[in-house]
């Protein structure tokens, strides 16, 4: 394990039924494969030594013994591999015959994990043979030459690295109360479950429904291997399932019914996971009395790592399958809490500075659709444009075209002159272009905005979002403040994505170029004079970086904890056709420089809708001291 990431596989052979040798054959085989992939711990299905459906065969005593010894020859070819093998088998233990998992790493038998649930349907007898880990008295066996206790008593087992793996057996995940239940409480951060479970009509999305939120549930890896083909199909059919799953979400899936082998193979972040947990006081409390005996793996912990697993490179964008409902979702958060607080306040009236940007842009059409569900004029909403010294055609046109259409008020009220005197007022020289020029026409702006609101009995808007918050890159009491930030809890990114997906809605149709216009616009506060020719020269992502780095690092940074070198390899990897590994290293120095020294302006937000999972309200998701040191993290940043 590196960076967090283990590399697990599910694995399903070709069997033959009650044919030992030819199944220890087909395991030897692919966990060769698995070790050359790097893969740390394989998982094989159900009773895989002897095959699942040998029914009356498991009394016989010649399978039994043909059972421990392709356990010994399974431990004989990996005694020289640190990987981590579990493989279900038949076991007598005195009167009793249990459904067995055995965990094995470079030659040792670590543990046996006896099956708790068996079946009883017409297809799965299992009672008719074997007997449940509740019938088993705590019992010393000698098992492939070596003692093994046999017991109910829940076991982990923990690779060199920390990692902790508890084991379950098919029926067991379908109980009320899963073994897995007690295995992640106790710890686990990975379950693997080797299963041998039939297909019926129906039953498959069930199965991956209920692995889907039994992996959810307890916040763990959850490694899925399920007999396949070989198995008899006397009565029913064994399609093969291999599945990997992380808190909820499918890593991998093999191809049901293929009449050859499959391995599946993953890498699941435990520190992922383990950041769920403890920023979870329900699974906290969840755990309090859990434990298990905790049995330490081998291996050197040193394999070489590459990042093989997928990373989306736009985490707060939601994948085109659920595209609509998560945009729909986003809008209906902020109109619900905008319209709470006019309600609330008995305004009918807001003020929104419309810049011709995707902010102000977005800010807007959430002002109309609380309008319009609440029942009020769409010229209660004050839409003011404030040109000033960086102010271009293109930005000035879209505001007052997108605000003639959509039917709101509107005004204009230009800066500079006021701008002017106050520079005069203050002894500045308009011709240096440094921070007072700026923050001065935001200031100005931000006031004209408050005035106009006590002046109409008026909420003022915020346009400011996440990832400006983020990165201080607004202007303290300037466009930082407002009476009601609908934008506060979302990135830019995710803003370039609704302002599209309005444009593309019906109702919108008439101000669908100039949304999609305001899209392709460079985005920019417009602070500083245009070029010769009238376009934008001040570009923000040519100032602080390109805002899908930035949302990336503050995704992962603020989810999950992570430290900066595991920020940047996972950016390596999901921006390895765009970004150059200096670039990014550039980046994601800024951005913890930036993030820490501007932490002041976030602890005085104004209220606004948390929308996803990342948010940096002061007053709940995120509580930071403003003089908080950026040392320890920018000094990882050097060592990258």
């Amino acid at each position: 394990m590196k960076y967090g990431f283990i590399k697990v596989a599910a694995a399903v052979p070709a069997v033959k039924v009650a044919d030992v040798d030819y199944n220890v054959q087909e395991m030897e085989r692919l966990i060769a494969v698995a070790d050359g992939a790097g893969v740390e711990v394989i998982c094989f299905p159900e009773l895989s030594l002897t095959a699942y459906t040998c029914q009356d065969l498991f009394k016989e005593q010649l399978l039994l013994t043909r059972a421990e010894e392709g356990l010994i020859r399974l431990l004989e070819f990996t005694r020289k591999l640190d990987i981590v093998c579990v493989v279900g088998l038949p076991i007598q233990v005195g009167g009793l015959l249990l459904n067995c998992a055995a965990v094995i790493q470079s030659g040792t038998l670590l543990g046996v994990i006896p099956k708790t649930y068996l079946p009883n349907y017409s297809e799965f007898y299992e009672k008719r043979w074997f007997a449940s880990s509740q019938d088993l008295n705590p019992t010393e066996i000698y098992l492939a030459g070596t003692p093994v206790l046999l017991s109910s008593e829940p076991k982990l087992f923990q690779t060199v690295d920390g990692a902790k793996i508890g084991v379950e057996i098919c029926e067991d995940v379908w109980a009320p109360i899963p073994p897995s239940n007690q295995l992640t409480m106790a710890g686990a951060d990975i379950i693997l479950n080797l299963s041998a479970s039939d297909e019926l009509i129906g039953k498959h999305n069930y199965l991956r429904s209920l692995l889907a939120q039994q992996s959810a549930r307890t916040m763990s890896g959850y490694v899925y291997a399920s007999s396949g083909f070989g198995e008899s199909t006397q009565d029913v059919v064994y399609g093969g399932n291999a599945m990997i799953f992380e808190n909820g979400t499918m890593l991998a899936e093999g191809e049901r019914f293929s009449f050859q082998p499959q391995m599946q193979i993953a890498q699941i972040d435990v520190e992922r996971l383990r950041t769920e947990r403890y920023s979870n006081s329900t699974f906290i409390n969840a755990q309090r009395n859990a434990s298990a005996k905790i049995i330490n793996l081998k291996g050197s912990g040193k394999q070489d790592f590459k990042l093989s697993r997928y990373i989306d490179p736009h985490p707060f964008i939601p994948t085109d399958d659920d595209m609509t409902a998560t945009c729909e979702d986003i809008l209906n958060i902020q109109t619900a809490g905008l319209a709470k607080r006019l309600l609330h306040t008995k305004c009918q009236h807001v003020v929104v500075g419309i810049s011709g940007g995707l902010d102000s842009t977005l800010a807007l059409l959430v002002c109309v659709r609380t309008f319009d569900k609440l029942g009020y004029d769409r010229h209660g909403i004050v839409g003011v444009t404030m040109p000033g010294f960086g102010t271009t055609d293109r930005t000035h046109d879209n505001a007052t075209s997108l605000m003639q259409s959509l039917g709101i008020s509107q005004m204009e009220i230009p800066i500079a002159k006021s701008v002017t005197q106050h520079f005069e007022d203050i002894g500045h020289d308009a011709s240096v272009h440094d921070a007072t020029y700026e923050n001065s026409q935001a200031r100005e702006r931000t006031q004209i905005l408050m005035d106009l609101a006590n002046k109409l009995n008026a909420l003022v808007v915020g346009t400011g979002d996440l990832s400006e918050l983020a990165l201080g890159w607004a202007t303290y009491n300037g466009d930082h403040m407002s009476m009601y930030g609908v934008n506060a809890g979302i990135p830019k990114t995710l803003i370039q994505y609704l302002v599209r997906y309005v444009a593309q809605l019906q109702q919108f149709a008439a101000e669908r170029d100039t949304l999609i216009d305001i899209v392709d616009t460079p985005i920019s506060p417009e602070l500083t004079p245009a070029d010769e020719e009238g376009n934008i020269q001040q570009k923000t992502e040519d100032l602080v970086g390109p805002y899908e780095l930035h949302d990336f690092f503050l995704y992962y940074f603020l989810r999950f904890g992570f430290r900066p070198v595991k920020i940047f390899v996972m950016a390596q990897h999901a921006f390895a056709k765009t970004y150059d590994s200096e670039t990014i290293k550039k980046w994601l120095t800024i951005f913890f420089r930036r993030f820490f020294s501007q932490q002041f302006k976030r602890s005085c937000l104004p209220d606004g809708p948390k929308v996803g999972s990342v948010s940096l309200s002061p007053r709940g998701d995120w509580r930071m001291p403003s003089d908080a040191s950026s040392a320890l993290w920018l000094k990882e940043c050097e060592s990258i």
